[in-house]
């Protein structure tokens, strides 16, 4: 703890107890005598006021509750980087002399003095610091670098950094540390209330090998991400959660090395803000959950059409948002990249009861998904939700314009903007046939639940499972179900039933097509599953 406050303490961060906090004031508070800190919390409940005592302002807060004063020998203003590296690890100099080490050895009754074990010991030391290469000091009030050029003589082999939730209160303190840290590849200085550069800076080689930076709840803008990003000319990870960024601009010349950048928790609100970073050549995970976003579109392309957007995209998170409307999953299939979805916890997950239909539809939906929800989709899943899909709008596609002679066949500009994907699916698998049309179940599956059990006789350490699945459910979709269910390998699954009718005959289910209705399969059956 500081006696006197520190002749740079004004906008330093400091702990007091458990709490942090930035000091805003270092002065006199009359009637009182001596030095006040008047400090704005990070959590406005242990705060008092608003910066104003008896009627005089002495600094601002955010909150009417969020500042208070003390006294400079309350406040932590933390110790250097190097400092924290030697306790959290056990190498600290001084610790050493508190627990009496000795330079002496008792042989009988004489004592041997060893000359110059100090030396060795600090050798010893200098080894171990040397050897370090992935460093974490997370939580260990380090509020500057230190003395010039002291980290690159101990820690010289550092790659790796963790200053998450210390005591930085600037981006000049971590370029002072990060400078005498020659292959700095990933720095975690996350929940550091920080200021950044608020114009551009001359471009330095520190960050030159960076290739991962974490900066959540450090409240950086967007606008000061890219006056700093000159400076990380490899960087291919970007982590920006929880930073009140509610505007975007485009990167000119910056970020084009980016893989992944993670916006969750910023309210963008407006998804149009994603076309100012969707030029970003190299970008391949775009994380943004809790957005506020409720709407996604790419104008650059037609139905059908790929966008020119997010050329590389493989991998979107857009969990807990607001997006209610099919429009934004059918503008997804125009990611030319696009691999793996997550999109959990959106209004349109609650369109349908049934979280299977739901899955199948947006499955249809976007021709080259690979994964959604960190869940597989095999082969045979895709299929069935297309085969589905087809059928399921049959009707309506048949109403809007839909012909089965291509002469003819011109649906309507509604039908292709609600299912931009129909026409596509009809040249892959043809045009559904009116049999198939007659008499289709709805999309609620609100039919007829058949409770079947489900074995796998050549695997006796699978125990049997039981299912109620519609009756109208097809063969390829019940497949489709039993790869996820079983967690089978991508193999052909062969499947057939066994009823107490039929005195222990197997029926094949060899019809991907076909539903289970037409196999007359019933209430109490088992359906044998191998591969």
């Amino acid at each position: 703890m500081a006696a006197r406050a520190p002749s740079d303490a004004l906008g330093r961060r400091v702990l007091c107890g458990t709490e942090r906090g930035t000091v805003r004031y270092v002065g006199s508070v009359p009637p009182t005598a001596g030095i006040w800190l008047g400090v704005e919390w990070d959590d406005p409940q242990r705060g008092k006021h608003d910066g104003t005592y008896e009627g005089t302002q002495y600094f601002k807060c955010r909150h009417p509750r969020g500042g208070s004063f003390i006294r400079p020998n309350k406040a932590n203003f933390g110790v250097d980087f190097l400092t924290a590296i030697k306790d959290r690890y056990g190498l600290n100099v001084e610790q050493d002399i508190q627990h009496g080490t000795e330079d002496t050895l008792v042989f009988g009754k004489k004592t041997v003095e060893f000359v110059g074990m100090d030396s060795i010991a600090e050798q010893q030391r200098q080894v171990q610091l040397n050897q370090l290469v992935d460093i974490s000091v997370r939580e260990c009030a380090v509020s500057h670098a230190g003395q010039k050029e002291e980290i690159s003589r101990t820690c010289a082999n550092i790659r790796h950094i963790n200053l998450s939730k210390n005591l930085i209160s600037s981006w000049e303190t971590v370029t002072a540390i990060a400078s005498q840290v020659q292959n700095l590849e990933t720095l975690n200085i996350s929940e550091n209330k920080m200021k950044f550069p608020s114009t551009s800076t001359s471009v330095s080689s520190v960050f030159s090998k960076l290739r991962i930076l974490a900066l959540n709840q450090t409240e950086i803008t967007w606008t000061e991400v890219l006056l700093c990003a000159p400076g990380w000319p490899a960087l291919e990870e970007l982590y920006l959660t929880s930073n009140n960024i509610t505007v975007l601009e485009r990167p000119d010349n910056v970020l084009q090395t980016l893989k992944l950048l993670d916006l969750s928790d910023n309210q963008l609100l407006d998804g149009n803000q994603l076309h100012l970073i969707a030029h970003l050549p190299r970008l391949e995970q775009l994380i943004l959950r809790n957005t506020g976003i409720s709407s996604i579109h790419f104008p650059d392309a037609g139905f059908g059409c790929k966008t020119k957007m997010f050329p590389s995209l493989k991998g979107l998170a857009i969990n807990d948002n607001k997006i209610s409307q099919w429009s934004s999953i059918n503008e997804l299939d125009k990611l030319p990249s696009l691999r793996s979805l997550q999109c959990h916890n959106n209004p349109l997950m609650d369109t349908e009861k049934n979280p299977e239909t739901l899955r199948q539809l947006i499955i249809a939906k976007i021709s080259q998904l690979e994964i959604l929800n960190k869940s597989e989709i095999l082969p045979a899943e895709r299929k069935g939700a297309e085969l589905d899909y087809r059928k399921i709008f049959g009707n309506d596609w048949l109403a809007a314009g839909g012909n089965w002679n291509p002469e003819k066949n011109k649906p309507s500009e509604e039908f292709l903007a609600a299912h931009p994907r129909y026409p596509s699916l009809c040249l892959k698998y043809g045009a559904p046939e009116e049999g198939e049309l007659k008499g289709r179940q709805p999309l609620t599956l609100k039919n007829q639940l058949l409770t079947l059990t489900i074995k796998c006789p050549e695997k006796p350490e699978q125990k049997p499972v039981e299912r109620k699945l519609p009756e109208s459910m097809t063969i390829q979709r019940v497949k489709g179900l039993l790869y996820r269910l079983l967690k089978i390998p991508g193999s052909e699954l062969k499947l057939s039933y066994e009823s107490a009718k039929l005195e222990g005959k197997e029926v094949e289910l060899d019809n991907d097509l076909k539903p289970l209705q037409f196999y007359s399969i019933e209430n109490g059956d088992c359906v044998l599953v191998r591969w």
